[in-house]
């Protein structure tokens, strides 16, 4: 083997094994100092009433499709957020650790972009996994596609249930 070889094969080992050093500080990093909630009771308010959300669709009004029953808040029940309430403004609410989801879970069961629950025409709420690797229950059933749900029905992602209330 000639020695140019030697030395390219020596500093290649050198550099993956920097990549590797790297990647372990960044993983060891985010471990002992979490992730980043930020409080967003400020911008819920005026921001989010009028803006346009994923996937292009407006919110609706809250007093369009308001069915007599319906529920009117999303509540924590169980988990390190229990007692969180969210209004339920025709608006989707997404679920998982993402800094910029509706309910920012700090769960090492839940995915960055785990769930949304997100209206339908008919003023019923859906509740969808959004692929995540523990998955999404709805009353001990894990979800597989959108799902009606019913209000008081628990949905489990990871430590945390969530429930619709009026």
């Amino acid at each position: 083997m000639s020695e140019l070889t030697l030395t390219v094969m020596r500093l290649g080992f050198l550099a993956v094994l920097w990549l590797f050093v790297i990647v372990a500080v960044q993983v060891i990093r985010s471990d002992l100092f979490g992730t980043r909630v930020t409080q967003r009771g400020s911008r819920r308010g005026g921001a989010a009433a009028g803006a346009p959300q994923q996937g292009g669709r407006q919110a609706a009004p809250p007093q369009q499709r308001q069915r007599r029953g319906a529920p009117t808040k999303l509540v924590v029940s169980e988990g390190t957020l229990t007692g969180t309430t969210v209004a339920l403004a025709g608006q989707t609410i997404t679920l998982g650790r993402a800094h910029d989801s509706t309910i920012v879970l700090d769960d090492d069961y839940a995915s960055s972009r785990h769930a949304r629950i997100y209206p339908d025409r008919d003023g019923q709420w859906i509740v969808e996994d959004l692929g995540s690797t523990n998955g999404t229950y709805l009353d001990r059933n894990r979800l597989t596609t959108p799902t009606p749900i019913p209000p008081g029905a628990p949905i489990r992602i990871g430590k945390t249930v969530i429930e619709l209330r009026k």
